[in-house]
């Protein structure tokens, strides 16, 4: 059973970084994607990125192209989001998710994902 835990999240203000780790333990996330999503209260889920399987392609949702990536080490099988240049309606609950691939596509829809981890809040305010 793959679980998955984020960790990184806090206060920030506005134009600093953060970097919020999404660990896996019980299954090697080789042959997973891993999305990012997130949620501001009153509003609707929103993926805000993902990366698929080693070697496979990444993407970025609008609101946050050019501030943020999603590096993965495999190695320590864990995937990152760097958030850079951070705004404050960047804040929300941040998950991650993960689901099985075959292909080197990773998908932007939620209903896609398997499994969630818990979340974590980043608040960024001056």
């Amino acid at each position: 059973q793959l679980q998955l835990v984020e960790s990184g999240g806090g206060l920030v203000q506005p134009g600093g970084s953060l970097r919020l780790s999404c660990e896996a333990s019980g299954i090697t996330l080789d042959y997973y994607a891993i999305g990012w999503f997130r949620q501001a209260p009153g509003k609707e889920r929103e993926g805000i990125s993902c990366i698929s399987r080693i070697g496979g392609s990444t993407n970025y949702a609008d609101s946050v192209k050019g501030r943020f990536t999603i590096p993965r080490d495999n190695a320590k099988n864990m995937v990152y989001l760097q958030m850079n240049s951070l705004k404050p309606e960047d804040t929300a609950i941040y998950y991650c998710a993960a689901y099985r691939v075959t292909s080197y596509y990773c998908s932007a829809n939620a209903n896609a994902y398997v499994y969630w981890g818990q979340g974590t809040q980043v608040t960024v305010s001056s």
